[in-house]
């Protein structure tokens, strides 16, 4: 009995007291292994859909270009549908060109019920200008039936005005009164009439005419000029059949500045009073205008002599049909200036026009064959 071991009250303390302690590391580290499982299975789990995400884009890539072409561009930006529009637009303006610039042909019961005519002739007028009209009525511009059977010859004369800026009022009102007594207006319901907008108003003109009447020439007058109708008659049937016609009293000279009569260019090519645009065409006072410089020794640039181009006097000139309708198919694209003669004179410079300098079209001239005149 005496080598048994015994055990004190002592060491049963601290047995006890050590299994206490042990119980609390035990469920630490029971889980702490918990969440280093789960840790470890997040990290797994986006481990795999990176690879899954990376074999998806080297699938994609081997799949698709590594340079995008303009096609795939076209379809990203969603300019396909552009594209075609634009050809079929190309091919529109390649056909009309083939036609003779005309956009819309005449209708077929048109071309073939109705006689071509000589020449529609569109006198410019405006609101306040109704004893002009009245003028040229008592004159030069037949009224009623005379009108008819002037156009049964083949020559169609109207007024050709705009509308109000205030559509409606009593301009307007006073025009549709006058013209339902008369029968001898050219209403462009798509131009403001007013005098800066002259420019503009040529080009609704030219536009609208030609798409109404089927015709040689196309005249534009003030309504300040009288006409020998007969003399401008027989002066277009001479030059009937006649395309590409630029008709008139053509003038071209130097531009006279305001103070001195000259215009100066002083060093380095520096041009006064002048915004260029390209070539040898620059502008002054929102007029284009050729140009031409020399130098006098190697900084200084002598006198620049400003010309204007040639073209046609704005009291009255005539385009051949198919002049008429190039202004027709490219009237948006086609830039104004100041003054409608010497836009019209800028935008023939772009074609093949046949400039026609007649003397007789010179209404302030004092030639006894002259077919206008001054009112």
């Amino acid at each position: 009995m005496e080598g048994l071991p015994t055990t004190t009250k002592g060491d049963k303390r601290w047995r006890s007291k050590n299994l206490q302690t042990s119980k609390p590391s035990l469920l630490m580290a029971f889980f702490s292994c918990i969440a280093w499982l789960y840790v470890a299975g997040r990290l797994w789990q986006d481990a795999e859909n990176r690879t899954l995400l990376a074999n998806l884009l080297k699938k994609n890539m081997e799949q698709r270009p590594k340079v995008l072409t303009v096609e795939d561009k076209l379809m990203v930006l969603g300019c396909k549908d552009l594209e075609k529009r634009i050809v079929e637009a190309e091919m529109d303006l390649t056909l009309a060109k083939s036609q003779g610039y005309l956009k819309n042909q005449l209708r077929q019961s048109e071309s073939f019920s109705e006689k071509k005519l000589l020449a529609v002739i569109g006198v410019y007028t405006g609101f306040g200008s109704y004893l002009k009209r009245q003028t040229s009525r008592g004159s030069w511009m037949p009224r009623g039936d005379a009108l008819k059977k002037l156009e049964e010859r083949g020559v169609v004369v109207r007024f050709v005005i705009g509308r109000s800026a205030n559509r409606g009022d009593s301009l307007d009102r006073h025009i549709d009164e006058e013209n339902h007594r008369t029968k001898d207006f050219f209403i462009l319901e798509g131009h403001e009439e007013a005098q800066e907008e002259l420019p503009k108003k040529v080009k609704f003109f030219f536009s609208t005419a030609v798409q109404n009447w089927d015709a040689e020439f196309y005249v534009k007058v003030n309504d300040n000029i009288d006409i020998d109708l007969e003399g401008l008659i027989g002066l277009l049937e001479h030059r009937r059949g006649q395309d590409s016609a630029y008709v008139g009293c053509m003038k071209s000279g130097e531009v006279v500045s305001e103070e001195s009569g000259k215009i100066f260019v002083l060093l380095n090519g520096e041009r006064i009073g002048m915004n260029l645009i390209g070539g040898n065409l620059g502008m002054r006072n929102r007029v284009p205008i050729l140009f031409n410089s020399f130098r006098l020794h190697d900084n200084v640039i002598g006198v620049l002599l400003f010309r204007y181009f040639q073209h046609a006097s704005g009291s009255l000139f005539i385009l051949s049909k198919n002049l008429a309708q190039y202004i027709n198919v490219n009237s948006a694209s086609l830039k104004t200036y100041a003054y409608d003669d010497t836009s019209v004179g800028s935008w023939m410079m772009g074609v093949k026009a046949t400039y026609i300098d007649d003397n007789r079209l010179c209404c302030g001239s004092i030639r006894q064959d002259k077919v206008c005149s001054l009112a």
